[in-house]
């Protein structure tokens, strides 16, 4: 039976097609208002006229389709908070650089950097404008401190700083990152410099941190370590920020970050002990419609605790559609049950498409429920418990296989014992998961034994210590793969031609494969021959100067430090990302040649020759003490450079001189590396 074949199934398509064209394009509102008008009138026509007539016609769902693109790029403008006229952005464009009075609220609690703790605020009134919109709020660490609550308002005046683009090519974009969930700027205060300002009113958030501080708060007496805590607020309650970096990193080289994550198979243990207590509940007159509203009302409490991640919001989604369907009696269809829950988290956060757990956690559902039932049925052991280890590697390869092509285009690196971290681990995690909730239940009502309380723990710290273990195995941690977008494509068109074909083997299939193999062959040339440009790169280093000459799929490095370059990720980012697979070191001269094009390197020294160098470009590095105006004159470059390795008082006097001079300045620090593509 094919896919396409259920009707919800295409909607969705349809309506994520109309979420990527509202992200990709700024349509008016006016315009996409109109449109939407017009297709749903000819929608209800098309309908009207069907009733009618005995003859089927394409119309009606060309419309339906049509329609459903209409209401994606509608949602996701309206969703879109900088369409909103009260939106903070439109009040300080104007003049970013000077501070404003804000009022603002504590929306979400960040992991803290070295320095700073971190929270998500909404911006309430910005001078005296009632105002709406997000933004990051980052508070210099003070040892006597209280950190801060979800819920609580402040007057802050500061700057709403930018943003920061990535310093280099190839490095994480975190501004397109904050953007796609609505945030653009971020302010910086000290913990002494914002005013508390009373509230008396609760956010749907402030509850739900309310309900985790006080479960931590009850757990606290029975002295979990800080590794312990951490890992039973990911696994119960969402929340990750205080999982240190040590422990995160092993979870994420064992590949089973996964756990971490709220998702399925959390739900899916909470909704069986549900269906198991309610049960008696079926005895009674509508009983099983009263026990449906509490199994889903106690879901989506449980997703609230939890912080509404993508994860967890999919399979509660999911789930809740399941135990209606059940309530029901209907038949349900797992791909109709995904297509649905996708649909429903679409048009309520049209975001969350670009989310990489929300994408990735759909692809691990969709694969397991596509490929597991054909691995399983490769093998029937006859022991029940060889059986289920057979039946949770099947689930886990299947899982990998679906995941496996976005994971190396996020993340750049294949973690090849996951299939021994997850045959040890996820059998085992329902029963830690059913152990962590009965250990919260009675250290809310005060009656946990100490003794239960340290061997939960301790069966957290073998959890931990294993997946280190695992992740010590570098030999087994392949680490930066290039893995461009259309490897992604190529790979999921490879493992849908191949599952099809080993599926049912026929002309049309096989077919199938050949086309993705000459596909994917088509791509590997584009990717060898045409898709690489020579670039000409300054990087920006603090203290540094790191120059790169990328020529035919080569990097040639320049650096004043090689233990600078050795420990730096800025040169394995870049190449990475441009799938270059030779790195040559040489020396760093006082002038180099690209595309009939100079540039000209004054360090420290501040020696250069006037007569015999006449260059396009100058790099100034390791804050030489020249006369600028003297240089410019001699010199009469195009544009002047400044790396990481000046001071910043040297800079903001060139800079102020070129801009005098009409002559362009480039600093890296704020402009990022400078690239000329030849």
């Amino acid at each position: 039976m094919s896919l396409l074949n259920f009707t919800i199934l295409k909607l969705t398509l349809f309506l994520i097609a109309g979420i990527v064209i509202g992200h990709l394009i700024n349509i008016p509102l006016q315009i996409i208002l109109f449109v939407n008008g017009i297709s749903l009138i000819l929608l209800f026509y098309c309908y009207w006229r069907a009733r009618n007539t005995f003859i089927k016609t394409m119309w009606f769902g060309n419309f339906a389709f049509t329609t459903m693109i209409c209401i994606g790029v509608l949602t996701t403008t309206l969703h879109n908070q900088k369409n909103n006229s009260n939106h903070y952005t439109h009040h300080i464009s104007n003049d970013v650089s000077s501070p404003k009075r804000s009022t603002v609220r504590i929306r979400e609690i960040l992991k803290s950097s070295t320095y700073q703790h971190k929270y998500v605020i909404d911006i309430l009134q910005v001078d005296e404008t009632k105002t709406t919109g997000k933004s990051i709020l980052n508070i210099k660490k003070d040892s006597l401190q209280n950190l801060l609550k979800v819920d609580d308002i402040f007057i802050v005046k500061a700057d709403f700083k930018a943003i920061s683009m990535p310093k280099n090519p190839g490095q994480f974009d975190y501004k397109h990152y904050l953007a796609k969930q609505y945030i653009y700027h971020q302010l910086f205060e000290t913990n002494t410099s914002i005013l508390k300002v009373e509230n008396n009113s609760v956010t749907l958030l402030g509850i739900a941190n309310n309900i985790r501080q006080y479960i931590n708060k009850k757990l606290k007496p029975y002295g979990f370590e800080p590794n312990q805590k951490s890992i039973i607020n990911a696994l119960l309650l969402g929340q990750r920020q205080d999982i240190s970096k040590d422990i995160y990193s092993s979870y994420v080289n064992a590949g089973v970050i996964h756990i971490l994550a709220v998702s399925g198979l959390h739900v899916g243990i909470i909704l069986l002990i549900l269906n198991f207590l309610l049960k008696p509940l079926e005895r009674f007159k509508h009983g099983r419609l009263i026990k449906t509203l509490l199994i889903v009302s106690i879901l989506w409490s449980f997703a609230i605790v939890a912080g509404l991640s993508a994860s967890v919001t999919r399979a509660v989604t999911m789930f809740s559609v399941f135990a209606i369907a059940a309530n029901l009696k209907r038949p349900t269809n797992t791909y109709n049950t995904i297509a649905i829950s996708m649909f429903v988290i679409l048009l309520c956060a049209p975001r969350l498409l670009f989310d990489v757990g929300f994408q990735l956690s759909y692809l691990a559902v969709i694969a397991i429920v596509s490929i597991d039932p054909f691995l399983y049925k490769l093998w029937k052991p006859k022991y029940k418990l060889v059986d289920k280890y057979w039946h949770t590697l099947t689930v886990t390869i299947s899982a990998q296989i679906g995941i496996i092509p976005l994971s190396l285009y996020y993340f750049h690196q294949f973690p090849s014992l996951f299939f021994l971290s997850n045959l040890i681990i996820v059998p085992f995690l329902a029963i830690i998961l059913s152990f962590g909730i009965l250990i919260i239940l009675l250290a809310i009502i005060n009656i946990l034994p100490q003794s239960l309380a340290t061997a939960f723990g301790g069966i957290i710290s073998i959890m931990n210590d294993f997946v280190s273990w695992v992740s010590n195995q570098d030999v087994f941690l392949i680490k930066h793969i290039s893995f461009s977008l259309l490897y992604v494509f190529a790979s999921y068109l490879i493992i849908i031609s191949l599952m099809r074909l080993l599926i049912k083997r026929n002309y049309y299939n096989l077919k199938f494969v050949l086309i993705t193999i000459i596909t994917i062959q088509s791509i590997l040339v584009y990717n060898k021959h045409i898709r690489h440009s020579n670039e000409f790169i300054i990087f920006h280093k603090n203290r540094f100067s790191l120059i790169g000459n990328t020529i035919n799929n080569e990097i040639m490095v320049s650096t004043n430090s090689d233990a600078t370059l050795s420990k730096s990720d800025i040169i394995k980012d870049y190449t990475v990302s441009k799938d270059i697979k030779i790195i040559k070191k040489t020396p760093l001269r006082n002038t180099h040649q690209f595309n009939n094009q100079s540039l000209l390197i004054v360090d420290s020294l501040g020696v250069y020759n006037v007569k015999t160098l006449k260059s396009d470009y100058i790099l100034l590095r390791q804050s030489p003490k020249i006369n600028i105006n003297r240089l410019i004159d001699s010199i009469r470059p195009q544009l002047i450079i400044a790396d990481g390795s000046n001071y910043k008082s040297y800079v903001k006097h060139w800079e102020a001189i070129c801009i005098k001079r009409k002559l362009p300045f480039h600093h890296t620090g704020k402009k990022g590396a400078f690239v000329i593509k030849y």
